[in-house]
């Protein structure tokens, strides 16, 4: 077998022809951040001579990330597009008999149907005329149908109710159920058509399913109902797909889910918390009968991490799971619960693996500190990764900043790591500002690759090209650290968090490389919430920028759309134990706030109410703290769209240009729009490099 030394070095000669991204001449824009293509959802083929994916590019000018799907022939490397249009396609799915290439798309409307294409070529064919949208589908084992997600039709009852009293919603009661449809594909061909309905009712709403390998089942999982929070009650069911006959066969409190068979069809494989009722911080594979006969077994107990299942070959399932800021592919028995690594080398750092039928070569999405992501095969039994895209190749003249792990001791003695990313020519002899980037979650990463993470909200790079260290934080409760780090975060939200984000400034302040007067921080979702808290109970820093952060614990545990969340961290609901609550909230601490805050949050947002920001901005103008609040408008938890992100970033720009480098006041209300910008940018954005 080869060693995982030589695996390494011919990981690593992958990528020495673009190290020069970080040397180049270059420092790219906004607009040239934003305007990068990236590929993803690789989907090989049964037979592994071609690999499916999808290359995302930006329009301006229809304010849109489209994407089509590509197609590159795993022999000779040769790449070509295989869809087009203003519209996206994407999701791309190959039958098992490879004939053809699935995909979703909205081109015919404004609601994602399936259609297919022959896999080298020809027209797109409609196979769904489906009144709602899709929103998951896969092929049957013997490639002669397709399940598909959506949620039911509105009812006429409701249609009348809003014909004569206008739109209304009542919480929790009006739900729009997600359902399983079929359809046969030699009618689909014929004429597009809206399937047959194979679950219905009130009982649960799907969010996952696959194919038995004898195209008769379909095992699924299923919530009490589509609402977010009733998560922890998706259980498994299996429906016969011959009289739509449904059962249950795995029941425990908290989520199980994603369901998969094993290849002789008499056991199933999910993920699960096992019982845990607190199920934000440990996750597990188990198996139990098709049949629901018997007690779920784990087979990952032993492992600390998260996995997140993959795919049941004959010789046993393979999982993904971060390690640290690496993230690889794992092999399990299922009779020994024995845990492999197949991926290398130890800072590998990849995801979203497609196995071929037989189950011996893997297509996969791979970056580094030195590439973008891009598309990857190998085989599996000697995994050597060999790349089928060259994005990369889109920053060559650039020049960025370099990246590298780094890790320091908190306050309570708990060992923090964070991805340091420092100016192309720094010089360990000087003192640089300091900007902290916290990402969300908790359960998420920061890693080393390049450009990753929140590139178009937080510009990392033009800051360290202007002569700045970026520090990401990988605080306590971050995904990849184990179960015991993840417990570190239950109870103590904010409060450590803080202590680890202030033990990575002072770990650089110590080494002599940061002007300690000019320390930023900054982060959206949960990173907001930890600079929210930093703003109010710390002097550390110059300036701050809360994205979408909450500032009080009962405002948003009374409002937004995961009450779970809440109660999984802090242990209770407000009036049960108001203590935690007032500990944890950033609001608690507010007459100790002296540091210049921008606050920017999407209008509609359900995950983190909007709320929470109005009560942050106004609790810290009435201290006379420096405050600037900024509402995207249409937007919810995320900004996705390439006129608000570009906004997003350019107002954090102006925000930290001005604290740290004394760079003129931005005036958000009438900013200098610069001539020529968005032709410049430019439209449709299409390369051929894919």
């Amino acid at each position: 077998m080869i060693s995982r030394a030589a695996i390494a070095l011919a990981f690593l000669t992958l990528i020495p022809t673009l190290v020069f991204a970080q040397n180049g001449s270059h420092v790219p824009t906004v607009d040239e951040l934003m305007t990068l293509e990236t590929v993803g959802a690789p989907h090989i083929s049964p037979d592994g001579k071609g690999v499916a994916y999808i290359v995302t590019g930006t329009d301006f000018s229809n304010d849109a990330y489209p994407s089509q799907v590509w197609i590159a022939n795993t022999a000779t490397g040769e790449r070509f597009k295989l869809t087009s249009g203003a519209k996206s396609s994407s999701m791309p799915r190959w039958s098992p008999d490879g004939k053809w290439l699935a995909f979703l798309s909205d081109r015919n409307g404004d609601k994602n149907q399936i259609f297919v294409i022959r896999p080298f070529g020809g027209e797109a064919q409609a196979l769904t005329k489906h009144e709602t949208a899709i929103t998951e589908y896969d092929w049957s084992a013997d490639s002669k149908s397709i399940a598909f997600l959506s949620t039911e039709p509105v009812p006429q009852s409701r249609k009348d109710r809003d014909d004569r009293y206008s739109k209304y919603e009542v919480i929790r009661h009006d739900y729009n159920f997600v359902h399983i449809w079929t359809l046969d594909v030699a009618d689909a061909m014929k004429n597009p058509v809206s399937g047959r309905q194979r679950t219905s009712g009130d009982a649960f709403s799907v969010n996952s399913f696959s194919w038995s390998p004898d195209s008769a089942r379909i095992a699924f999982a299923g919530t009490i109902n589509p609402d977010l929070a009733q998560a922890g009650t998706s259980d498994i069911y299996v429906l016969s797909v011959d009289d739509n006959a449904v059962r249950k066969v795995v029941s425990m409190p908290g989520p199980d889910t994603n369901p998969q068979w094993s290849p002789d069809g008499r056991s199933l494989v999910f993920n699960s918390v096992l019982g845990d009722t607190i199920f934000g911080v440990d996750r597990r594979l188990a198996i139990v009968a098709a049949d629901g006969k018997g007690i779920p077994r784990s087979i990952t107990r032993d492992f600390d991490e998260d996995p997140t299942l993959v795919a049941w070959k004959p010789e046993g399932i393979y999982f993904a799971a971060a390690q640290k800021t690496a993230s690889h592919l794992f092999f399990v028995d299922p009779k020994e619960s024995k845990v492999t690594r197949i991926s290398a080398p130890d800072n590998f750092m990849g995801n979203a693996f497609s196995f071929t039928a037989d189950g011996q070569a893997i297509a996969f999405i791979a970056s580094s500190e030195a590439t973008l992501n891009e598309v990857f095969v190998s085989s599996v039994h000697s995994f050597s990764p060999r790349p089928l895209t060259q994005t990369s190749t889109q920053i060559k003249d650039w020049k960025l900043g370099k990246r590298e792990i780094i890790s320091w001791k908190s306050q309570d003695g708990a060992t923090i790591e964070g991805v340091l990313i420092k100016p192309a020519n720094f010089d360990p002899s000087r003192k640089y500002p300091l900007l902290c980037i916290i990402h969300g979650g908790p359960n998420a990463v920061d890693r080393p690759g390049l450009l990753s993470g929140d590139t178009r909200y937080y510009p990392a790079d033009i800051w360290a090209a202007r002569g700045a260290l970026v520090l990401k934080v990988n605080y306590r409760g971050s995904t990849g650290y184990g179960e015991a780090f993840r417990r570190l975060a239950i109870k103590n939200l904010g409060i450590g968090d803080s202590w680890d984000v202030i033990s990575g400034v002072d770990y650089l302040i110590s080494k002599g490389w940061v002007d300690a007067k000019k320390v930023a921080c900054m982060g959206w979702s949960e990173g907001g919430y930890i600079s929210a808290f930093l703003t109010t109970s710390s002097n550390r820093f110059a300036a701050i920028s809360v994205g979408a952060g909450i500032s009080d614990w009962s405002t948003y545990y009374y409002s937004t759309d995961i009450p779970n969340f809440t109660l999984d961290y802090l242990g209770a609901n407000p009036l049960n134990d108001p203590d935690i609550y007032k500990k944890t909230s950033p609001i608690t601490y507010i007459n100790d706030a002296k540091t210049p805050t921008l606050i920017q949050h999407g209008e509609l947002d359900k995950r983190v109410p909007i709320a929470n920001s109005y009560e942050l901005r106004q609790a810290l103008e009435d201290r006379g703290v420096p405050v600037e609040m900024i509402v995207y408008k249409g937007f919810g938890h995320g900004i996705n769209k390439p006129k608000s992100m570009r906004a997003v970033m350019e107002h954090n720009l102006g925000w930290f240009n001005h604290y740290i480098w004394g760079d003129p006041v931005p005036d958000f209300s009438h900013p200098n729009l610069l001539p020529g910008s968005l032709a410049k940018a430019g439209g449709n954005k299409s390369h051929s490099r894919q």
